[in-house]
């Protein structure tokens, strides 16, 4: 179904919300709840397409999931080696999360399952995972190109490998640590970056011993998971839109609610203080073993940086709205060290390059980045190819464009946040769906 974004010229953001619960610890919480013994509550879950993707894969393998409702899920595990073979491929959508994360769950299961998805993450890249599980002893068939659909073959006997990970990516990370659940010896990633820790912290929550010792992470085969309660925060890569809505927008003063804060997902916020914003944290908290917090954004005058390369793993998703921040920053923002952004739901550099063009602003797409001149921005038509965190992004943009901008190929928003336009809309966004 194709869906168009009509952004008109709105004035500035205020109120308080919550945003939908984190798409991260939604998916991981399924998988675990799933392979762990007992009954896994889960508050907060986020009712989007990617993670309910996750969930009815694992119905499909023969786990009992009561809900979701209003966030609320109930998780019967099965244990480590309950899941069944499914009857027909596994498709999980728009999301390489569940992809590629159950590509290393599903390596060290008796049977054989199909994964498949939609036409954008059939061009999206599995050899990242599939090479390092084949070093493991998995079977995995791929596509002459190395995409989807992927067959993992059964009744393999996995071995523990140590895997220095030659890019930054905690989807690879948490796929080779859930294979090594089911192989013989201590599996260890070292990453070239910090990466999300959701899937160590969780598997910790569920009472499964992971060493860390800086940048390596190990964990031994063989063990068993333990049933736990889960309180899913609010997404900060969703809260991410508000942060810059309200720091773009003049007069603008606006809370975020319960918001995820932990310190592998902040790049958002450190880069958007190096340019000026005014966010402030209260009522901070833990909960699950995740760091909480309230965010509150005042609207406050922009400059451009250069992006520190450090704090790019930790902003990775987040680079689609911060792109429209820089446009509206004084200067120029330049982003290096980002090739990640081009293996995306799209090529995130040159889709919002060529949109903020399209709006008037001089944006050079570079081979791992972006070099973006602060200027006003003009109405226009842009293409989101599909993209859900740049249609958002552009939605925002209206915010100081001085004319509509109409956002095409949008449908794919609900992957991660359902419910976004009467939410961006409740808080003065001056946005409808054509």
């Amino acid at each position: 179904m194709s869906i168009t974004f009509k952004a008109e010229p709105s004035d500035k953001l205020t109120g308080q919300i919550r945003v939908p619960g984190d798409k991260s610890i939604s998916h991981r919480s399924i998988m675990l709840g799933s392979i762990a013994e007992g009954v896994t509550e889960v508050t907060g879950f986020l009712q989007g397409e990617d993670s309910l993707a996750t969930l009815e894969a694992f119905r499909s393998l023969g786990v009992k999931i009561e809900g979701p409702d209003k966030g609320q899920v109930r998780i019967h595990g099965v244990g480590m080696h309950g899941l069944r073979a499914a009857n027909q491929p596994l498709d999980v959508g728009n999301s390489g999360t569940s992809m590629r994360l159950l590509a290393g769950l599903l390596a060290g299961q008796s049977f054989t399952t199909e994964l498949v998805g939609d036409a954008s993450l059939s061009k999206r890249p599995m050899r990242r995972v599939t090479d390092p599980l084949a070093e493991m002893g998995a079977v995995i068939h791929t596509s002459e190109a190395g995409t989807a659909p992927l067959t993992i073959e059964g009744g393999q006997s996995l071995c523990a490998i140590q895997y220095t990970l030659p890019v930054a990516s905690a989807q690879v990370k948490s796929c080779l640590l859930l294979a090594g659940l089911y192989a013989r010896g201590q599996t260890c990633v070292t990453e070239p970056a910090p990466t999300r820790d959701h899937t160590e912290r969780m598997l910790q929550g569920f009472g499964y011993p992971v060493k860390r010792k800086n940048a390596t992470v190990c964990l031994q085969g063989g063990g068993k998971l333990t049933a736990t309660a889960l309180d899913v925060p609010a997404d900060i890569s969703s809260a991410a839109f508000f942060m810059v809505g309200a720091s773009i927008a003049s007069g603008s003063d606006l809370v975020l609610e319960h918001v995820g804060m932990n310190p592998t997902r902040i790049g958002v916020i450190n880069i958007l203080r190096q340019m000026g914003a005014d966010i402030t944290l209260s009522n901070e908290t833990t909960v699950s073993g995740e760091p909480v917090a309230d965010l509150r954004i005042k609207s406050a005058p922009l400059h451009g940086i250069r992006i520190p390369e450090d704090q790019v793993p930790l902003a990775i998703d987040e680079f689609p709205v911060l792109f429209v921040a820089a446009a509206c920053a004084q200067g120029q923002t330049v982003l290096t060290g980002a090739r990640e952004l081009r293996v995306k739901e799209s090529d995130r550099i040159q889709v919002m390059a060529d949109g903020l063009a399209a709006l008037g602003i001089t944006a050079q797409p570079t081979e791992d980045g972006m070099l973006i001149e602060g200027g006003q921005m003009s109405g226009g038509q842009v293409n989101s190819h599909g993209d859900h965190r740049i249609a958002m992004a552009f939605a925002i943009a209206s915010l100081r464009a001085n004319g509509a901008i109409l956002i095409d190929d949008c449908a794919n928003v609900n992957t991660s946040f359902p419910g976004f336009v009467d939410l961006a809309c409740a808080c003065g966004l001056n946005l409808s769906v054509q």
